[in-house]
């Protein structure tokens, strides 16, 4: 099992600390890439959820996709291990070659793609999306996996 896709609405929320919280991703070095997504300020778009593409600590990175609503229109997030090469990770082959962990991307605000080194973190994240009533969730296999490029953007 290589991960899992879903549909999350196309609104604003806390979408993906809803889909990590609880997944103790929070031990890992993020790399932000390239993406677009925004703070809800006074019920329009505000700042940028990130700024620039960037490297974050996990809790900073769980701090701010909890603390207030944002609007996702394409994410890109690979987890690495503490004290580990980031890298870019442009396909499954570099993911499984790497020392990336995980890989959230984020297209058209609502297409989610996980994928996990640790199968349980992609059955936890399954059961929550299922809790949370996000549409066609589906595991990613070696047989199903139709995605060149693990960039979302």
């Amino acid at each position: 099992m290589r991960g899992l896709s879903f549909e999350i609405p196309n609104a604003y929320g806390k979408y993906l600390f809803d889909i990590l919280n609880g997944t103790n991703l929070n031990e890992l070095t993020w790399k932000v890439g390239g993406g677009e997504s925004y703070f809800i300020e006074n019920n329009t778009l505000g700042k940028a959820l990130f700024p620039t593409p960037c490297l974050l600590d996990g809790r900073v990175l769980f701090k701010e996709i909890s603390k207030e609503n944002y609007y996702l229109i394409f994410i890109d997030l690979k987890g690495f291990a503490k004290e580990s090469e980031v890298r870019e990770i442009a396909t499954y082959q570099e993911f499984v070659e790497s020392e990336c962990q995980f890989i959230l991307l984020l297209v058209d605000s609502s297409y989610v793609t996980i994928y996990a080194k640790d199968e349980m973190i992609i059955k936890k994240i399954f059961a929550k999306a299922v809790t949370a009533g996000y549409k066609n969730i589906e595991y990613i296999t070696d047989e199903n996996d139709e995605r060149t490029t693990l960039i979302a953007f």
